[in-house]
């Protein structure tokens, strides 16, 4: 029996313009603030409860400054939701104990020492601890029969070594005094037992990342790269399966490049993965499939020019997928041999993540989100027409107004179709021109959806209340359209990729109300690499730029990132010696004295990707030219990209403020660097005593 649904209801859900929201809000910095989002889901193995994380932003100016809050919730097919553990905690690494009955997930709580394993009943109790290690548990996985808990650890740093760092001596040997992640074997207990067993270390060489225990035997598939370095964990993980009893390797494979997920087959004998089609396949978007005792690994979408985004096998023979299809994603099957391919749900209807299946395959659930909401937890079921929407934890939005959005086609001056997603201002009057914000992604190995769109650092809906156009385009090199065409950008970056981003304005003054004069442009990492480069090299195409943890010199970038193969393999295609040339025309810094235009920079103080010399060095040398107006704000405790909440709301604020100024305001000199945090002055106010429904949206 197939998974064949109609999917009218989830279509209709999906697709309604946002402009019919009613009411007379429109939206500010202080919602982005306040959002919550459904960031996981596991359906359980009956298919009848969901459980799902969802992601609480503190609030500034009354919590502790920090990362979001991440709760567990659990849902039932009715759509009413439970709250399981909630308040000051960080959930992760949720699953299902074998038989059902339970939840467990990853949490540092009350006297714990590292990150531990927690259970708890699906009817109701407290959350027990009954796994802890001597570092953080980062993953796991149960075996079958529910007696024993395969899971990832650090190494302990050794006592000696301990002793002299607390005596002061905290010198790091750079890129060489890494501890490696293990895999280790132990028996969950509810209660500390002096008799109880001690985890089992699986002595296998490298640095283990992905972890899952065979549904059928006492096997393990894990990932393991040569070192915890993330240029191995980005290009050098290898799947392998493992004996779980005496450590011995089964089988390895030779995935090429970058690795997404990994898959047991129910009956213990395939396992399919998500990996690159190649080495210099920026993405792990191919799916492929080969015996768990070892073998060639076979794509069973070949060409696909899309990107498989999540995996799940819905019986022996049979994967079911997401696809991400330009800005919309696909939900299908194929057969373990590649002979059969079904569509459930055809591209240009939904915007979905996190796949999970039931044990029978015959219920499934996903994040989803779309033009009017962030993520929230949906559910389809065998025979029933659709899908439906069982949770909505930002009740308030239904009031807000919001700006129309609709995906645009358009061409490159060299013939290439491209598209991206415009965001309408609210309220437009005949006969007049608006500004106009590009809004880059980063990667470029990524690629913006038909989905919710506001952030702290995607101006968005934020935007579009305030009299702008706002269009994310998913340019050359990004993803969801095939290896091929998010290889288009390889070895030519801030070439012909971000010639698509001037080629996208003048598509779009020709043809919506837009100011040709009054372009601005935004972006995070090669977002703000490109953010850096319009205001530079394209500095009289562009008014205003926010440029956030970008790239502005390549020849420093290269020696100082922590991606250097990473950026070698699937970026460059050369090193610094092959071409000093190349390397130095395609870096902002090279182009500075062309810069007329105002720029706000921002970036995490401790980023290691990016770091925050890049923007150091291009604001320093504005300052010095003294032509163009410039700004640099530096975030203390941020890497790459901000996770406090004080330091997100404040670059919304920040973000905002300078578009306003430049590309509606006086213009001139920047506006005062002092800010008014709205926040500050409406601690109780509805922004954040706001609760999620309990009951979803059909």
């Amino acid at each position: 029996m197939r998974f064949i649904c109609i999917f009218i209801v989830l279509a209709s859900v999906v697709c309604a313009d946002a402009r019919a929201n009613t009411g007379n809000g429109a939206f500010t910095p202080e919602h982005v603030a306040k959002l919550r989002s459904v960031s996981a889901v596991k359906i359980s193995p009956d298919g009848k409860h969901i459980a799902y994380l969802l992601r609480v932003p503190r609030r500034p100016f009354e919590d502790d400054d920090g990362p979001a809050w991440t709760e567990l919730h659990v849902v039932d097919q009715s759509g009413r939701s439970r709250p399981f553990v909630t308040g000051p905690v960080d959930v992760s690494a949720l699953a299902w104990t074998p038989d059902g009955g339970s939840l467990s997930f990853l949490a540092k709580r009350g006297k714990d020492e590292h990150k531990s394993l927690y259970v708890i009943p699906v009817d109701g109790g407290e959350a027990r601890n009954v796994l802890s290690a001597e570092t953080d548990i980062t993953a796991y996985s149960w075996s079958p029969d529910g007696k024993e808990v395969a899971y990832l650890a650090a190494e302990k740093i050794p006592k000696e070594r301990k002793k002299q760092q607390d005596k002061g001596f905290s010198q790091e040997i750079f890129e060489e005094d890494w501890q490696p992640v293990r895999v280790w074997i132990g028996q969950p207990h509810p209660e500390p037992a002096e008799d109880k067993p001690k985890p089992r270390l699986i002595d296998v060489a490298g640095s283990a990342s992905e972890l899952h225990w065979s549904p059928a035997g006492r096997r393990l598939a894990m990932a393991l790269a040569p070192t915890p370095l993330i240029d191995d964990e980005y290009m050098r993980r290898k799947v392998h399966v493992v004996e779980g009893d005496s450590g011995t390797i089964v089988a390895r494979f030779e995935n090429p490049g970058k690795l997404g997920s990994i898959a047991w087959s129910p009956d213990g004998n395939h396992l399919a993965i998500s990996s690159a089609e190649d080495l210099h396949d920026p993405s792990a978007g191919r799916l492929m499939v080969a015996p768990a005792r070892g073998g060639t690994l076979v794509d069973l979408l070949p060409k696909y020019e899309g990107e498989v985004s999540a995996i799940a096998w819905q019986d022996d023979d049979t994967v079911m997928f997401l696809g991400d299809e330009g800005v919309w994603t696909t939900f299908g099957e194929v057969r373990r041999d590649g002979s059969q391919r079904k569509t459930h749900v055809p591209s240009g209807k939904a915007v979905l993540s996190g796949l999970t299946l039931s044990r029978d395959g015959q219920a499934a659930a996903f994040v989803s989100d779309d033009p009017g909401h962030p993520g929230e937890v949906y559910a389809m079921s065998h025979g029933q027409p659709g899908s439906r929407r069982l949770t909505d934890n930002n009740p308030w939005l239904k009031d807000m107004r919001l700006g129309g959005q609709e995906v645009i086609s358009f061409k490159a001056r060299d013939g290439l179709a491209l598209e991206g997603i415009l965001i309408s201002p609210l309220d437009i009057e005949k006969e007049k021109r608006y500004p106009l914000i590009l809004c880059v992604h980063g990667g470029p190995e990524a690629h913006d959806r038909n989905g919710w769109l506001t952030s702290p650092t995607a101006p968005g809906q934020v935007a579009a209340a305030r009299g702008f156009f706002v269009f994310y385009p998913n340019y050359r090199g990004s993803t969801g359209r095939g290896v091929a065409f998010s290889k288009l950008g390889q070895a030519d970056y801030a070439g012909r990729e971000f010639d698509d981003l001037v080629d996208a304005v003048d598509h779009l003054v020709a043809v919506r109300p837009i100011d040709r004069s009054r372009a601005g442009v935004t972006g995070g990492s090669y977002g703000g690499f490109a953010s850096a480069w319009c205001a530079t090299y394209y500095s009289p195409r562009f008014a205003a730029a926010v440029m956030n943890v970008g790239v502005s010199d390549h020849l420093s970038m290269a020696g100082t990132t922590d991606i250097p193969d990473e950026w070698f393999l699937v970026h460059a295609r050369k090193r610094l010696w092959d071409d000093w040339e190349f390397f130095l025309e395609r870096s902002p810094i090279y182009h500075v004295q062309k810069c007329k235009t105002p720029i706000l920079i921002l970036h995490g103080k401790d980023d290691p990707r990016v770091p925050r010399s890049q923007s150091l060095e291009l604001f320093r040398n504005l300052k010095t030219l003294n032509q163009a107006p410039a700004r640099l704000v530096f975030y203390p405790g941020e890497g790459h990209g901000n996770r406090k909440a004080a330091a997100r709301y404040d670059y919304n604020l920040r973000m905002i403020q300078w578009f306003e100024h430049y590309l509606q305001g006086p213009g001139g000199d920047p506006p005062q660097f002092g800010l008014d945090y709205p926040l500050e002055e409406r601690h109780e106010g509805p922004l954040e005593k706001d609760e999620p429904s309990n009951s979803g949206e059909r």
